[in-house]
């Protein structure tokens, strides 16, 4: 499995909303400081948006760790979802290697949005097939809810954002080394810049 470095680098930009999501907040995909007696749902929050595009470049399907009948059905997201944690979103200090920010969807559908030439697409999101063919990606818009990380209270610097699929090892591959992209993040509180994306191995 491997998220191409190059797709999450082109689509990340910061985005200012009051938000307070029913979905966002059942999966948790907001800074801790949202879910304070203080917060109200015109509070401003400051998100790194970021596209994911994982690719199975294995030789064998990656299919999910929970079975069919435990698959949960997401009323916001309109589909099943078949794993919990898929991806974890990390910010990191680019000096000390911190982690100040943090945030990842709670869970997941697998499918085949797309494929190279010459791989078919197998799986879709549905409630009875999931998965990730050879040669397929699984591609998740930086514009759907959760895919980000809530940068509310970052301060402006130099950053690392650390996408990691497969975190846990919970689906056996034949290579794990391919399964994290660091970005380097220039955070300015009006915008990001980002380079430098790369396969890392942690």
């Amino acid at each position: 499995m491997g998220p191409p470095p190059e797709s999450v680098g082109k689509g990340t930009y910061v985005q200012r909303a009051h938000l307070y999501s029913p979905r966002a907040t059942k999966e948790k995909c907001l800074a801790s400081t949202t879910y304070t007696a203080e917060a109200t749902n015109y509070d401003v929050r400051v998100l790194l948006r970021f596209p994911q595009r994982v690719k199975n470049q294995g030789t064998a399907d990656f299919l999910p760790s929970r079975p069919r009948h435990s698959w949960e059905w997401h009323s916001c997201h309109q589909h099943y979802h078949s794993m919990d944690e898929f991806s974890h979103y990390d910010l990191l200090d680019a000096t000390t290697g911190r982690k100040v920010a943090e945030g990842h969807k709670a869970s997941f559908c697998l499918e085949d949005t797309t494929c190279d030439f010459g791989n078919l697409k197998r799986y879709a999101c549905t409630a009875h097939t999931q998965g990730l063919s050879p040669g397929c990606y699984d591609t998740y818009n930086a514009d759907i809810d959760c895919q980000w990380i809530d940068i509310t209270d970052v301060q402006p610097g130099n950053y690392v954002l650390k996408v990691q699929v497969n975190p846990k090892y919970i689906v056996l591959e034949s290579d794990f080394t391919n399964n994290v992209v660091r970005c380097n993040i220039h955070y300015t509180r009006r915008y990001v810049a980002t380079t430098n994306c790369k396969i890392s191995q942690s």
